[in-house]
């Protein structure tokens, strides 16, 4: 009787810990999502011996907002919506995560971009952090923290 019990107890222990895993990163990231805030810092913007940083809350109505969707293919699309709500600016590629690092692969005009973003899960959604060349100095020294939200429900 006792090994019976014992043998119950540790079916509901490995239950119990089974459901209440955290998703991977990315399992988390399949979803669809919107940058809340954006922050860029440009220590040698355009080689010059100045610092740029570009910051942007996106409150008070912006003209436009990024969002974007990941799906379970290792495909994703981004977008901007503007006022009226409207789609604009579709951009697709590819996504894969190593760790808890998020890459993405896409083209913009003739330009093939790959840019790998650290992910800190949050509450709302995530926040992303990558090092590149974003003022295209040919330096890969400007930082980008991003914040989002999730607009979807999670899987």
């Amino acid at each position: 009787m006792k090994l019976k019990k014992l043998l119950l107890f540790a079916i509901i222990g490995m239950l119990i810990v089974s459901c209440n895993q955290e998703k991977s990163i990315k399992e988390y990231m399949v979803n669809s999502w919107e940058t809340v805030d954006i922050n860029i810092n440009m220590p040698t913007f355009k080689n010059a011996d100045s610092t740029f940083v570009f910051k942007d809350d996106f409150k008070n109505n912006p003209p436009r907002r990024a969002r974007s969707t990941y799906k379970k293919d290792g495909t994703f699309t981004a977008w901007y919506v503007n006022q009226q709500e409207e789609k604009k600016g579709e951009t697709t590629g590819k996504w894969s995560v190593v760790n808890d690092s998020l890459f993405i692969e896409y083209t913009a005009g003739a330009k093939d971009v790959k840019v790998g973003y650290q992910i800190t899960k949050t509450e709302e959604g995530f926040i992303g952090v990558s090092k590149s060349d974003w003022d295209e100095d040919g330096k890969k020294d400007d930082l980008l923290t991003m914040k989002t939200k999730r607009l979807t429900l999670e899987n």
